[in-house]
C-alpha cells in the first residue's frame, strides 16, 4: 500500500494529468483552527496490472478536478465520491465516472471534501460547506467553464451521495459566512443524482460507519433528523434520480426507498432505478456484465428528457 503526501495545489491535477485542479476556497477552508487532518493519498491497488484505486485522506484543501468534454452541451455536474466519511474514493467513484459522463458532453467537477470527524469547527456541516461553496463557484464562473448557470447539478455516490443529498435538500442552510461575490449566487442544484446513497441516519438502516463519522457514537434525535435526507425533503428541491442495488449489504436499499417516498410526498420530481443485483460501490468497474451497468445511460436519458442535456 503506497502512501504519498499531497503536493501543493497547482493548475493541473497531479492525480488526473491533463485536468485542471481548482481550489474550492480562496484561502484556508473555514474553521480549521483545531483540525487534526493530515493530507495523504493511499493507493489501494495491489499490483501494476490493477485499475487505480486511490483514496484521499485527511482533506484540508478541498478541490475540484475539472473534466472538460470535447463537445460541451452546457450541463455541469458537481461529483461527490464516497468513502464513508472516512476518506474520499477518487478513481472508482470519481475520475472513472467523470470520464464517462464527459464523453457524453457533460462538464464534470470531481470534488474532494473535508471529513467531519477531523476537528473542523463546523463538524458535520464541513462537507456541506465545501459542497455549497463548490456549486456556487461553478455557477459563478459558468462562462469560464462553458456551462449554463441554470444547468448546474450534483451527483454523489455512497457517502458522497449523502454530501450531494444534503446539498440538494439543505442548499440554503447557513453553514458559513459569505466570502466574496461567488457566495452571493444560489447553491441550489438544478438536478440531483444519488447513486447507492447514504441517506438516513436512523440507526435501523444507516450505514454505521458514515453515521459514526458524521455524528459520533450516540447522536441526539434532533441531530439524526437534521442529517437524514428523508426528513429534509422539501417541495422546492430539484428533480432527483436514485440508483440502488437491492442486494446492497453496506448501505441498505431502504436508504433510497425511504428517500423516494419522502420526495414523492413532497411532490418533488423523482425517478428511481432499483436493480436486483449489483451490491455496493459498483461505480463503473464493478457494474460490467450486470444489469446495473446501464445506470449511466439511464441517467443521461433522464437528463435529456428533463431538458438538461442537449
Amino acid at each position: 500500500m503506497l502512501l504519498v503526501a499531497t503536493p501543493a495545489l497547482a493548475g493541473e491535477s497531479p492525480f488526473a494529468p491533463g485536468h485542471e485542479l481548482i481550489s474550492i476556497w480562496p484561502g484556508a477552508a473555514p474553521g480549521g483552527e483545531h483540525a487534526t487532518a493530515k493530507e495523504e493519498v493511499v493507493e489501494r491497488a495491489k499490483g501494476a496490472a490493477d485499475l487505480r484505486d486511490r483514496i484521499f485522506k485527511g482533506v484540508t484543501r478541498p478541490t475540484l478536478t475539472l473534466f472538460r468534454p470535447q463537445h460541451p452541451n452546457g450541463l455541469a455536474l458537481l461529483m461527490a465520491p464516497g468513502g464513508g466519511y472516512a476518506w474520499v474514493v477518487m478513481d472508482k467513484e470519481g475520475y472513472e465516472a467523470a470520464e464517462r459522463l464527459a464523453a457524453s458532453g457533460v462538464t464534470v467537477f470531481v470534488m474532494t471534501y473535508r471529513l467531519p470527524q477531523e476537528g473542523w469547527a463546523a463538524g458535520p456541516d464541513a462537507p456541506l460547506q465545501d459542497a455549497q461553496r463548490a456549486l456556487r463557484l461553478i455557477r459563478y464562473r459558468a462562462a469560464e467553464f462553458a456551462v449554463d448557470p441554470h444547468r448546474v447539478g450534483v451527483i454523489g455516490f455512497s457517502a458522497g451521495g449523502h454530501v450531494a443529498g444534503m446539498l440538494t435538500l439543505a442548499f440554503d442552510r447557513p453553514v458559513y459566512a459569505p466570502l466574496d461575490a461567488a457566495d452571493q449566487v444560489s447553491a441550489r442544484p438544478d438536478v440531483s443524482i444519488l447513486v447507492y446513497p447514504v441517506a438516513t441516519m436512523d440507526a435501523a438502516f444507516a450505514h454505521q460507519g458514515s453515521r459514526r463519522n458524521l455524528l459520533g457514537e450516540a447522536p441526539a434525535s434532533d441531530q439524526v433528523r437534521a442529517y437524514s435526507l428523508e426528513a429534509l425533503a422539501r417541495p422546492d428541491a430539484p428533480p432527483v434520480m436514485l440508483v440502488h442495488a437491492l442486494d446492497d449489504a453496506s448501505v441498505p436499499p431502504e436508504n433510497s426507498l425511504g428517500l423516494l417516498a419522502a420526495l414523492r410526498a413532497a411532490k418533488v420530481p423523482v425517478e428511481a432505478h432499483f436493480f436486483q443485483e449489483g451490491a455496493h460501490g459498483f461505480g463503473l468497474r464493478f457494474a460490467v456484465g450486470k444489469p446495473v451497468a446501464a445506470w449511466p445511460d439511464l441517467v443521461l436519458a433522464w437528463l435529456k428528457r428533463g431538458g438538461l442535456l442537449d
